[in-house]
């Protein structure tokens, strides 16, 4: 296992061209949101623009369109309950945050499972969803990102008793099913078929809900930046984290706020290339 530092993180950030424009940093969909968790829609896409994407859709259910459109000008929207669009235009796709679980939802989550061609990041009820129908990990595209918290985790793959089985079982499912696992806790772990690595950054202020979504929104923006799905978690895990910790020294670990945090990621990203 491997600590991830900061010499590895500046070593795979790349340098923003000054002669660049928006399509040169990709375009993410994010898949989250339904009536009353509409702020984890909210906090990943604000995570994903403050980390660099260069356009961002997020897919809601229409009629809580104006709360994203009031909360993150920014971005661009589309609605749940019109017609599937062309997934593949986007670069890269989070689902998961605040979704829920309905048929509907189950149907659109198999859709971008089978048919979306890009990296994508599953989260929070995206695999709840797997959970619930173990069959699905069977059609997850191999190098696919998937954030699972301890409880997410056990759902999925069974209970453990510590976390040194858990960390086991992570390698072995990482290598069988072609995929990344970042675990997220006191240490977050990026586990793929290769390697393990743990976080480096993040304090307690992030055990909080929100902090997930955040994570979501961040990975996806550099999974559709271009950058390979390990090095888009290593960087994601890491400038999350390294947030929180420039957030410390204005806030306590109690009143920390995710959103806090990520008005701290410019000051993450200067420190990185410093």
């Amino acid at each position: 296992m491997n600590k991830l530092t900061a010499i590895e993180v500046k070593s795979l950030l790349r340098k923003r061209g000054e002669a660049s424009n928006k399509s040169d940093y990709g375009h993410a969909l994010i898949i989250a949101g339904k009536k009353g968790t509409m702020g984890a829609a909210v906090i990943a896409a604000k995570a994903a623009l403050r980390s660099g994407v260069g356009l961002l859709t997020v897919h809601v259910p229409t009629d809580e369109r104006t709360i994203l459109q009031t909360a993150v000008p920014e971005a661009m929207l589309l609605m749940r309950e019109e017609n599937q669009p062309n997934f593949d235009r986007f670069s890269a796709i989070g689902i998961g945050p605040g979704l829920g679980l309905d048929k509907r939802t189950e149907a659109l989550f198999v859709d971008i499972l089978t048919e979306f061609k890009g990296p994508l990041v599953l989260d929070a009820d995206a695999i709840t969803l797997i959970s619930n129908n173990e069959k699905l990990l069977d059609v997850v595209p191999h190098k696919t990102i998937i954030t699972p918290h301890t409880g997410e985790f056990d759902r999925l793959f069974g209970v453990h008793q510590t976390n040194d089985d858990r960390m086991a079982t992570a390698i072995s499912k990482a290598r069988e099913y072609k995929i990344i696992i970042v675990l997220k806790g006191q240490h977050t772990a990026i586990i793929s078929e290769d390697d393990v690595f743990y976080n480096s950054t993040g304090n307690a202020g992030l055990a909080k809900g929100g902090s997930g979504d955040a994570l979501t929104g961040v990975i996806t923006s550099f999974l559709a930046q271009g950058y390979a799905p390990v090095n888009a978690a290593k960087l994601g895990v890491y400038l999350h984290g390294l947030a929180a910790d420039i957030t410390l020294q204005e806030q306590s670990m109690e009143s920390m706020l995710i959103t806090d945090v990520i008005g701290n990621f410019g000051n993450a990203f200067e420190l990185i290339r410093a």
